[in-house]
């Protein structure tokens, strides 16, 4: 992961919550950390398909066209 910088961040930020006696803020930060692994998975999974040329996949996005038409 290129960005594993984030996470060293975040982990800092949650062990100086966790001395500093602020553990709701621990607990959000580990959840953070969680996102931030997620994101930066999926962000690197998308780039690699697109450098091996497999970027034509479904998004999931549907159009809708607004009018007298009715909506398709």
């Amino acid at each position: 992961m290129r960005n594993d910088w984030i996470l060293d961040v975040l982990a800092d930020l949650r062990s100086f919550a966790a001395s500093n006696d602020l553990p709701l803020l621990a607990e959000q930060l580990d959840d953070t950390a969680l996102v931030a692994v997620a994101e930066c998975n999926a962000r690197n999974e998308r780039s690699a398909k697109q450098e091996h040329g497999r970027n034509n996949e479904p998004t999931g996005l549907h159009t809708v066209n607004l009018g007298a038409g009715g909506v398709s």
